[in-house]
């Protein structure tokens, strides 16, 4: 795979930021870019890298229209707009950062087009599951993964059949929260919770990371990714990060990827697949490090254990599941409701959905919006 050209959904995000940070880098030339709110970073990115489409939310778009008017840029807005440039624009390589279920229709629309999907949207396999797998499959799209973890089997995974997988043996740092209590997470504060102690990520993703509902996300990310039942993955709290994700064989022997925990290297990775190149990640120094692993506590986070409960009952309950979380954590950054409240509110509402085991896209959209729903209500009440 020769990239030269890519367009960058959700470009003004951390994972966006990063990914022209390695475009700048290897040189590649930005066809398309896209934002939600932030008119300001999308407009400087537009004049550094010259796209030839912008794509951005609805109630912002007079204001870049004006913005780029002296440009021959073409201005675009809302979700429609950006599934149609996900389909359309010339560049054969997407990179979907955009933030939460508005990424499934762009993922889907780029796997009808064929093209090849570096994801960091882990949403879209979560609540999409087989219809984005089964869209992959018949557009010929190829799906690679940025997130660290799915990077890491994905890289671990290279040159070996399904058949021969024994377990996926998934990393995650373990968050802020790590070793810490019920009676402590009920006084956590939305500052306190995106302080990850790791990673550079997006305010959401962070608190994800705090609650472990991203390592419960990303088994199911993983299920769909790799074709593997969730018996055959298992979490590991690695506090050092360097370690980013396992894989056991029918052997008995592992393989492991290891580096720095810097998402420059699995974006990279994403985009000059299957070659390597230099890149901007610092070296890994393993002289004097130590590396530990944990088995999660998922009494005292309760949303690792609900997802992986979606994820055995599978059709659109991970989709209700996510649609909840995402509420609930937009709920907690507004300080709204509290750390621990999400827990609750997730998994009442995932409780509460109706179930279809095949959904269509218009089931999964119903029920996303059903469950946000059902976490506006009662948090309201609480």
């Amino acid at each position: 795979m020769n990239v030269k050209t890519i367009s960058v959904l959700g470009s003004t995000g951390s994972i966006g930021t990063q990914t022209l940070e390695v475009a700048r880098h290897l040189g590649l030339e930005i066809t398309a870019l896209s934002a939600n709110t932030n008119v300001k970073l999308l407009e400087s990115q537009c004049r550094e890298f010259g796209p030839k489409t912008a794509c951005i939310g609805e109630e912002r778009y007079a204001e870049l229209k004006t913005a780029l008017a002296d440009t021959n840029i073409k201005v675009v807005c809302g979700e429609e707009a950006l599934a149609e440039l996900a389909y359309g624009d010339e560049s054969k390589t997407l990179v979907n950062a955009v933030l939460g279920m508005k990424g499934l229709r762009p993922t889907l629309a780029a796997a009808k087009a064929g093209k090849n999907i570096a994801f960091a949207n882990k949403e879209t396999l979560v609540a999409g599951g087989k219809l984005v797998t089964d869209a992959v499959k018949a557009g010929g799209a190829v799906l690679l993964p940025v997130d660290s973890e799915h990077s890491a089997i994905f890289q671990c995974l290279k040159g070996a059949s399904g058949r021969e997988v024994k377990r996926i043996l998934l990393t995650g740092s373990g968050g802020p929260f790590r070793g810490r209590d019920r009676a402590f997470l009920e006084t956590v504060t939305p500052e306190m919770a995106v302080k990850h102690p790791k990673w550079n990520m997006g305010k959401k993703i962070s608190v994800d990371s705090a609650s472990l509902m991203n390592k419960g996300l990303e088994l199911i990310e993983a299920m769909h990714l790799f074709s593997v039942p969730p018996e055959k993955i298992e979490i590991l709290i690695h506090p050092q990060s360097t370690v980013h994700s396992l894989v056991e064989f029918t052997d008995n022997a592992v393989l492991a990827q290891l580096g720095a925990p810097d998402m420059r290297t699995c974006i990279q990775y994403a985009l000059t697949y299957p070659r390597r190149k230099p890149s901007l990640a610092a070296e890994l120094d393993l002289f004097g490090a130590s590396l530990c692993f944990e088995r999660p506590d998922e009494k005292t986070f309760p949303l690792l254990a609900l997802a992986k409960k979606a994820a055995k009952r599978g059709g659109n309950i991970p989709a209700a599941m996510n649609g909840a979380n995402e509420e609930a954590v937009r709920r907690f950054l507004n300080g709204e409701i509290s750390f621990t409240k999400m827990f609750e509110l997730v998994a009442a509402a995932t409780e509460a959905a109706y179930y279809a085991k095949r959904p269509a896209l218009e089931d999964i959209l119903q029920t996303d919006s059903s469950a946000r729903e059902y976490v506006a209500a009662h948090a309201k009440r609480s």
